[in-house]
Protein backbone atom coordinates (compact mmCIF):
# COMPACT_ATOMS: atom_id res chain seq x y z
CA UNK A 1 0.00 0.00 0.00
CA UNK A 2 1.23 3.52 -0.97
CA UNK A 3 2.34 6.28 1.71
CA UNK A 4 -0.43 8.19 0.43
CA UNK A 5 -3.04 5.94 0.65
CA UNK A 6 -2.03 4.65 3.95
CA UNK A 7 -1.59 8.72 4.82
CA UNK A 8 -5.17 8.92 3.98
CA UNK A 9 -5.97 5.69 5.98
CA UNK A 10 -4.69 6.99 8.72
CA UNK A 11 -6.39 10.35 9.04
CA UNK A 12 -9.57 8.35 8.40
CA UNK A 13 -8.92 5.95 11.69
CA UNK A 14 -8.56 9.37 13.48
CA UNK A 15 -11.64 10.79 12.50
CA UNK A 16 -13.87 7.97 13.26
CA UNK A 17 -12.01 7.59 16.36
CA UNK A 18 -12.83 11.30 17.16
CA UNK A 19 -16.58 10.34 16.58
CA UNK A 20 -16.67 7.28 19.00
CA UNK A 21 -15.07 9.61 21.58
CA UNK A 22 -16.50 12.53 21.02
CA UNK A 23 -20.46 10.59 20.75
CA UNK A 24 -20.07 11.55 24.90
CA UNK A 25 -20.72 15.17 24.19
CA UNK A 26 -24.08 13.37 24.82
CA UNK A 27 -23.64 12.73 28.12
CA UNK A 28 -22.31 16.47 28.78
CA UNK A 29 -25.60 18.29 27.41
CA UNK A 30 -28.51 15.81 27.65
CA UNK A 31 -30.82 16.39 31.00
CA UNK A 32 -30.66 13.46 33.71
CA UNK A 33 -33.50 11.55 32.35
CA UNK A 34 -32.79 11.83 28.49
CA UNK A 35 -29.34 10.23 29.47
CA UNK A 36 -30.39 7.78 31.23
CA UNK A 37 -33.08 6.62 28.78
CA UNK A 38 -29.77 6.55 26.36
CA UNK A 39 -27.85 4.44 28.90
CA UNK A 40 -30.72 2.37 29.06
CA UNK A 41 -30.72 1.78 25.28
CA UNK A 42 -27.23 0.69 25.59
CA UNK A 43 -28.04 -2.20 27.87
CA UNK A 44 -28.25 -0.05 31.65
CA UNK A 45 -30.80 -1.31 33.88
CA UNK A 46 -32.82 1.97 35.41
CA UNK A 47 -31.42 4.23 38.10
CA UNK A 48 -33.04 6.07 40.81
CA UNK A 49 -31.76 9.85 40.30
CA UNK A 50 -28.30 10.28 42.36
CA UNK A 51 -26.63 13.83 41.87
CA UNK A 52 -23.12 12.30 42.81
CA UNK A 53 -23.78 9.75 39.67
CA UNK A 54 -25.08 12.82 37.36
CA UNK A 55 -22.22 14.53 38.80
CA UNK A 56 -19.94 11.54 37.80
CA UNK A 57 -21.85 11.23 34.31
CA UNK A 58 -21.04 14.43 32.86
CA UNK A 59 -17.23 14.08 34.20
CA UNK A 60 -16.13 11.04 32.33
CA UNK A 61 -18.46 12.08 29.65
CA UNK A 62 -16.42 15.58 29.63
CA UNK A 63 -13.07 13.68 29.49
CA UNK A 64 -14.28 11.02 26.86
CA UNK A 65 -15.77 14.13 24.78
CA UNK A 66 -12.14 16.00 24.93
CA UNK A 67 -10.55 13.13 24.01
CA UNK A 68 -12.93 12.44 20.88
CA UNK A 69 -11.40 16.65 20.31
CA UNK A 70 -8.14 15.74 20.47
CA UNK A 71 -8.30 12.92 17.80
CA UNK A 72 -10.19 15.38 15.48
CA UNK A 73 -7.14 17.69 15.46
CA UNK A 74 -5.04 15.02 14.93
CA UNK A 75 -6.92 14.12 11.64
CA UNK A 76 -6.86 17.51 10.80
CA UNK A 77 -3.19 17.84 10.90
CA UNK A 78 -1.79 14.59 11.66
CA UNK A 79 2.12 16.36 10.89
CA UNK A 80 1.63 18.79 13.47
CA UNK A 81 0.23 15.95 16.04
CA UNK A 82 2.83 13.18 14.68
CA UNK A 83 4.40 12.91 18.39
CA UNK A 84 0.88 12.57 19.89
CA UNK A 85 -0.60 9.68 17.20
CA UNK A 86 1.38 6.69 18.80
CA UNK A 87 0.41 7.96 22.48
CA UNK A 88 -3.09 8.15 21.40
CA UNK A 89 -2.65 4.76 19.73
CA UNK A 90 -1.80 3.25 23.29
CA UNK A 91 -4.51 5.01 24.39
CA UNK A 92 -6.88 2.94 22.41
CA UNK A 93 -5.09 -0.21 22.83
CA UNK A 94 -5.27 -0.07 26.64
CA UNK A 95 -8.47 1.08 26.74
CA UNK A 96 -9.73 -1.50 24.57
CA UNK A 97 -7.61 -4.10 27.25
CA UNK A 98 -9.63 -2.54 30.13
CA UNK A 99 -12.86 -3.23 28.20
CA UNK A 100 -12.23 -6.61 27.45
CA UNK A 101 -11.65 -7.63 30.90
CA UNK A 102 -13.93 -5.25 32.45
CA UNK A 103 -17.00 -6.97 30.08
CA UNK A 104 -15.86 -10.49 30.46
CA UNK A 105 -15.23 -10.27 34.34
CA UNK A 106 -18.85 -8.42 34.22
CA UNK A 107 -20.33 -11.22 31.99
CA UNK A 108 -21.88 -8.11 30.22
CA UNK A 109 -24.61 -8.43 27.11
CA UNK A 110 -22.13 -8.68 24.20
CA UNK A 111 -23.48 -5.34 22.50
CA UNK A 112 -22.41 -2.67 23.13
CA UNK A 113 -19.27 -4.01 24.34
CA UNK A 114 -18.25 -6.00 21.99
CA UNK A 115 -18.67 -3.21 19.61
CA UNK A 116 -16.44 -0.70 22.26
CA UNK A 117 -14.01 -3.27 22.95
CA UNK A 118 -13.24 -4.16 19.18
CA UNK A 119 -13.17 -0.51 17.83
CA UNK A 120 -10.64 0.05 20.60
CA UNK A 121 -8.43 -2.44 19.72
CA UNK A 122 -8.79 -2.47 16.06
CA UNK A 123 -8.61 1.38 15.78
CA UNK A 124 -5.75 0.99 18.22
CA UNK A 125 -3.73 -1.30 15.86
CA UNK A 126 -4.44 0.81 13.19
CA UNK A 127 -2.68 3.30 14.26
CA UNK A 128 0.49 1.79 15.12
CA UNK A 129 0.15 0.38 11.65
CA UNK A 130 -0.53 3.88 9.96
CA UNK A 131 1.47 6.32 12.40
CA UNK A 132 4.70 5.98 10.41
CA UNK A 133 3.11 7.47 7.11
CA UNK A 134 3.62 11.10 9.56
CA UNK A 135 6.81 12.66 10.67
CA UNK A 136 7.13 16.30 12.16
CA UNK A 137 10.43 16.31 10.23
CA UNK A 138 8.98 14.76 7.27
CA UNK A 139 5.99 16.64 4.39
CA UNK A 140 2.46 14.84 4.19
CA UNK A 141 2.03 13.03 1.35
Amino acid sequence: MNTTVKFKLLRFVLFASGIAWGASIFGVILPWDNAETLLQGLGAHPVEYDPMLNYWLRMAAGAFTLVGCVFFAMAWDPKRYAAMIPLFGWLMLLEGIILLISGLSLKLAPFPFISDTAFCLLGGAAIFWLKDTVSPTFPNP
